[in-house]
């Protein structure tokens, strides 16, 4: 049984959560564990269906359906990262400032999406990721 399609999404993003925890406590100068979750660079979620597609396309050849598939669910986690959750983001802010000082309310997180450049990152370390994987469990 050929767990490859599995081992890949799971081991990007058991590699990319600490390389970004540690990017994001080297920015803060110090333990970032309040950053842990979306957003930050890179983005664990492109980089993650980006390996599968990158891996598909290595084992399948980019004129399979599959490979399609996988593009166009990367398309649609990217875009979601960068728009829709950037929204949330400014509507966290927004509630924020509005419930500041009730009593009981727990301050919403306002960084949810990514930025390109997050994205950028992710994309790339899921090319990369996509590529070992298949050099080191295929070939």
């Amino acid at each position: 049984m050929d767990l490859t399609y599995l081992v890949t999404p799971v081991l990007t993003w058991l590699v990319v959560g600490p390389i970004k925890f540690l990017i994001n406590s080297a920015r803060q100068r110090r333990w970032a564990f309040n950053l842990i979750g979306n957003g930050g660079f890179p983005s664990n979620h492109s980089a993650t269906v980006v390996s599968m597609a990158t891996l598909i396309a290595l084992r399948e050849g980019m004129g399979h359906p599959a490979f399609g598939v996988a593009v166009t669910l990367c398309f649609i986690v990217m875009i979601d990262a960068n728009s829709l959750r950037q929204h949330v983001g400014r509507q966290a802010a927004a509630i924020n400032r509005l419930a500041a000082g009730q009593p009981d309310f727990k301050v919403l997180r306002e960084r949810m999406g990514h930025t390109l450049v997050e994205i950028s990152g992710g994309i790339v370390t899921g090319i990369l990721m996509g590529n070992l994987i298949y050099r080191v469990l295929v070939k």
